[in-house]
Formats: structure tokens, sequence, C-alpha cells
């Protein structure tokens, strides 16, 4: 059998439905040619730019995995785990600003995906699930490992297709990758019949897209930004609330050129945090729960809050009736269905976050005889006071039982590796102290879990950074609780190559869920010990060894710098750390769940601060 031929891939781009109307096989584009559906598959994907798949073959996708064999553009990367393939997918997309896609079978395997599917929606992450389906005479006839992943799958995708005619394949990826990047980003489900795959087509290139009812909006309204620049204008107290939008619209550096001109502070969302510099002296960090105290002073004492790409998810407002008391509202989001959701709005502005900063600024910047902001500076000063008065402090001391400050375990990371990385996170204690602690300069270098909160996100998305990513150093910071959920991932990073690194912030426990026992159900710790520190089980070292990894075990406050440095040196295989830490460590600061952002706690005590606005009338 001789080798295959290489092929041309695509070039990535997605016709826009207007652009695949007026194209043909005779003016542009490849065609015809005939094959199977699954060929199709295969050919879409290349034509797509969809260099790399994260999946696992079974009975009703394996006609798909029989052409895959011979492409020579396609990286397939085999997954130990359904739900690994779908976070792989968001982590390459979330790094890379692609498409991220996966492939599974039916039944079992579908469902696996469900998590990583709510996931990628959740975060606006661009995900493609490519998913096998019997036979189409056998649905609805309880087939082997059939199950209906189509209408399980509706509220927790942006759309989802179920293919049963194999000419249709080429336009319904085309419209699958379109809709999952374009507008507000997410997941698209597509599952294909068994039939449909075995069944003779003709495959042509590109197809003809046809979504009537789908217009995203990107260019706000020219009204809603003169309003908005007016409001601007006359406010005293003004802050920005960036979101995860900025990153999807690679707006970063607009971003940079609004604050610039308009010397307004900013603060972050979860989501947002590698959107804007952590060392601009205008970033007052994150908002909401475990937020700085100046940011969530920012928006609590505020008169005018310009939210650009972000949702005011709950955990940033607190209970929704004391948020912000004082402030006027300028939301602009590229989903129109999230301006109003949950708090009132003054100027709604849908849009793309480039677009609506370009224009911002430009008709700022128009009429030189208007201000563009009004004097700040006491507001700043006083922002600047509460970050200097209230920085994010920990104990660095080892606990009573000799172990280690997990706080300073990440910091000390953080100052190590530095700004270039890629860092990801799992869930709990450890994402909110990397947050807090790691110094994000550049955009798509943090990703997390955000509005789904996904206890085992970390390894399997850094494995999908590191693939769409491969000379950048990437390090996923987990607990022991995420990481118990889906190491066997750390097996498809040895065997593919992918040198992840592994700081496993060990801490004996569910972290988080022991913070909340501690704090508010008198220390009854119920269910929450995982007891990983005295019994060894599992013996991280040895299970990541037995996975293919180098690993190390750090417990003492010396060994922690020289490791990090022992691991950035080996790049031939994943490296997993287990940092051995105090389980009694807490985040601070804290907003309890359901109250008011002015009722933040800061290491026990109460700090409220709307009462503090009122002693500060005169002088703010």
């Amino acid at each position: 059998m001789s080798a295959p031929q290489a092929r041309q891939p695509g070039r990535g781009t997605i016709p826009t439905p207007a652009e695949a109307a007026h194209a043909t096989s005779s003016n542009r584009g490849i065609g015809p040619e005939k094959c199977t559906g699954a060929k199709s598959v295969i050919r879409s994907l290349e034509e797509l730019g969809a260099d790399t798949v994260f999946g696992l073959p079974g009975g009703a996708i394996l006609p798909v995995y029989d052409p895959l064999y011979d492409s020579t553009f396609i990286n397939h990367v085999l997954v130990r785990h359904e739900q690994g393939a779908g976070h792989a997918a968001e982590g390459y997309a979330r790094s890379t600003g692609r498409v991220g896609v996966c492939m599974v079978t039916s039944g079992p395997a579908a469902t696996n995906l469900v998590t990583a599917l709510a996931d990628a929606q959740m975060d606006s992450v661009p995900m493609v699930a490519i998913t096998g389906q019997v036979g189409e005479s056998c649905i609805g006839t309880d087939a082997f490992q059939e199950a209906d992943i189509s209408g399980i799958a509706i509220p927790v995708t942006k759309h989802n297709f179920l293919v049963k005619d194999a000419s249709t394949i080429p336009q319904v990826l085309a419209e699958a990758f379109y809709i999952a990047q374009t507008g507000r980003p997410g997941a698209v489900l597509v599952d294909i019949t068994k039939s449909a795959m075995n069944q003779e087509t003709t495959f042509s290139w590109p197809p003809a897209i046809d979504l009537p009812g789908y217009h995203p909006v990107t260019k706000p309204h020219g009204k809603q930004i003169r309003e908005a620049a007016r409001l601007i204008a006359k406010a005293h107290k003004p802050v920005f609330l960036i979101g995860g939008g900025i990153i999807n619209a690679n707006a970063s550096q607009d971003l940079l050129d609004l604050v610039a001109l308009t010397d307004i502070p900013v603060t972050c969302t979860l989501m947002g945090m590698d959107a804007f510099p952590q060392s601009h002296p205008l970033n007052y960090g994150m908002a909401g729960m475990h937020g700085t105290i100046p940011a969530v002073a920012a928006l609590q004492k505020s008169d005018l809050i310009i939210a650009l790409g972000t949702r005011f998810d709950d955990r940033v407002t607190g209970n929704l009736e004391y948020f912000a008391p004082h402030a006027q509202v300028i939301h602009a989001d590229i989903d129109p269905a999230e301006i109003g959701k949950n708090v009132t709005v003054d100027i709604p502005i849908v849009g793309d976050a480039h677009e609506v900063i370009t224009a911002l600024i430009n008709t700022m910047k128009s009429d030189p005889s208007e201000n563009i902001v009004g004097d700040i500076r006491a507001w700043v000063d006083y922002l600047d006071e509460l970050r200097e008065r209230y920085t994010i402090k920990y104990d660095k001391a080892l606990d009573e039982e000799g172990h280690l400050s997990p706080q300073y375990v990440i910091e000390t990371l953080s100052n190590i590796v530095g700004s270039d990385a890629i860092y990801v996170s799992g869930v709990g204690q450890h994402q909110m102290w990397s947050s807090q602690l790691i110094d994000f300069e550049e955009p798509r270098t943090w990703l997390n879990s955000g509005g789904l909160g996904t206890m085992g996100y970390a390894i399997p998305a850094a494995m999908g950074a590191q693939a769409g990513n491969p000379d950048k150093e990437v390090w996923a910071i987990d607990g022991d609780g995420c990481f118990q959920m889906t190491n066997q991932e750390l097996a498809t990073c040895a065997l593919n190559n992918f040198p992840i690194k592994v700081a496993l912030i060990n801490n004996d426990s569910l972290g988080m869920v022991r913070q909340w026992q501690t704090l508010f159900y008198d220390e009854r710790y119920s269910q929450t010990t995982l007891e990983t520190h005295t019994r060894r089980i599992p013996d991280f070292v040895m299970l990541a060894e037995a996975l293919g990894c180098a690993a190390f075990r750090v417990e003492t406050e010396e060994d922690i710098v020289p490791t990090i440095e022992k691991a950035r040196k080996i790049n031939d295989r994943p490296v997993v750390i287990e940092f051995v830490v105090a389980k009694d460590a807490q985040v601070w600061p804290m907003v309890p769940a359901g109250t008011s952002n002015s009722e933040i706690m800061m290491l026990k005590g109460i700090y409220p601060l709307v009462d503090e606005d009122q002693a500060r009338r005169d002088t703010i």
C-alpha cells in the first residue's frame, strides 16, 4: 500500500453565508469528489483547518476513523476518557482562538461529553463536538449504545445538528464552525448517524451555508456609543468591568488604548483576568466573591460601571439588591440576551468588544471641545489607597503539622515561571489563589472553568493548550480533589509528547467545601477529607510515574524553588510536582453567597464598604 499523498489543507477560514452562496466548484473550491459520508467528514474538517482533533473511537463513529487514518493534516489525540476530549478541545480553543474539535462515539461516549459541552457554552468557548449515532433505522428502538444526545445537549449547546443524509455533511460542519466562533462563541454538537457515514455521496467545497435566522450583531449602534461617551464624560467615579468577551474579540490592545485615553480604573472578572495586564497601575484586580478589596469597592462605590464583554454573573455581583447602589450602567456585550438579564442597564450596547471599544475611542476623540472624562483623580487616589492598605495577605508560615502555605507555593511558581506561560487551573481554592497571585500580562494565558466550575478541567485543558501551543510552557495548577477526576489524561500527554507541568496543590481535602464548612457549618467536616497526606492513597508521585510522567514531592519550603526549576528543564514528558500543603488555609477576601458585596470578609474581619463610603462622602 502506497503512502497517502499529502493534501493541501484548507486555510481554516469559514465562508460567510453570503460568500458561500456565490461559490461553486467551477469558480472556486474543490470537487466534486465521490466518497462516503465518513470521508466527507474528514475532508470537511481538513478544509475547515481543524489540525487537531481530540477523540476516542467506538462502533458508531468507527467509519469516520477509517479515512482519518489517511489524513496527513489532522493530528488526532487519542484520549483516555471522552470528558477529557471535550476539555482538551476547550483548552485548545481558549489558548489559540481557533475552534476546538472533539469526536467520540454514541451512547455513553456522547453523554460523557455533556459536562464539557456545558462548560464550553457557559464560558463562551468555540467548540465543535462530533458524535456518532446509531443507524437511522435504529433510532428510537433503544439500540445498543443509542442515546438521544442532540436532545440531551439542547440546553447546554449553542446549536446542534442530527445528520441523517451524507450529502449535507460539508454544509452542516461548515455551519457548525461558523456558529461556534461567531457572535457569542459556544459549543455546537454534530451528531451523525452511522448510516449517513456509510452512505455514498459527493464531496465539494465550499458548501452553501444557509442560516436565515442567525445574524449576530458585531457593530454597535452609533447612538448608544454616543450616549455612553456622554455618561463617561459626566462621571466622577467610573470603573471598567472587564470580562472574557475581551479575550474572544482579541480586544486587549483596544482596551489598553481606551484606558490610556480615559485613565478610568479597571476591574476584571475571573474570565477576564488575562484581558488586561496585572501590572498596569489602573488594574485593581478581580471583582466579586473572592475579589480584591479595591475591585469590590470600585464597583460598590462607583457612579458609572462600564461593563465590557461580561454577563454580571452572581459571583461578581453578590446579592443583586445591593449591587453598586449608586451606579449607572453601560453594558456592552455580543450577546443581547445577557444585557439587562441580571442588572438594570442604562445604556445597552450590542456588539463585538473590538468594535465597541474602537467606536467608543473614535467618538471620544471626535469632538475636541468635549471632555473625554471628568476629573476623577480623587477617585483613583482613593482606590490606590485601598490597594495599598488591603493587599492580598496570607500566612506564609507552616501549619502545626509542618505543611506548606499553598498561597506561597502558587505565588512562588508565578515569580519563577513568569507571565509568558499558559496557566490552567482546576476549580476550588487553588483556582482562586491562582487568580489572586499569578501575574497575568498577556491574553490567552489564563484558562479555567468559570461559569460551570468543573472539577477535573485542568489536566485535559492543559493538554489541549499544549497541543495548540507546542512552543509555550503550560502549567496546570490542580487540587488533589480535581486531579483524581481526570489525571488519566497524563498518559495521553506522555504518549503524545505534551510536556505539561502540573503543580498539584495537595491539601488532603476538598478545600473550598471545607472552607465553607469551617465558616458556616460549625467545622462539621462531612465527607470533605481525602486523607492523601498520611496514608498516601493514592501516592501521587507513584501514580504520575505510572502514567509516564516525571514526578516529585515537595514538603519543605527550601525545596519549592529548585523543584520548580527542575521541572521546567524537563520537556520530553509531563511533570507532576505534589506540593503537600496546609488543609486549613483559606481564600480571603470572601463575600459569603447571597450577601451584599459591601459585606466583604477579609481575614475574618468584616469591612462594610457602603458605611465607609458614607464616612468619605465629603472627600470623594
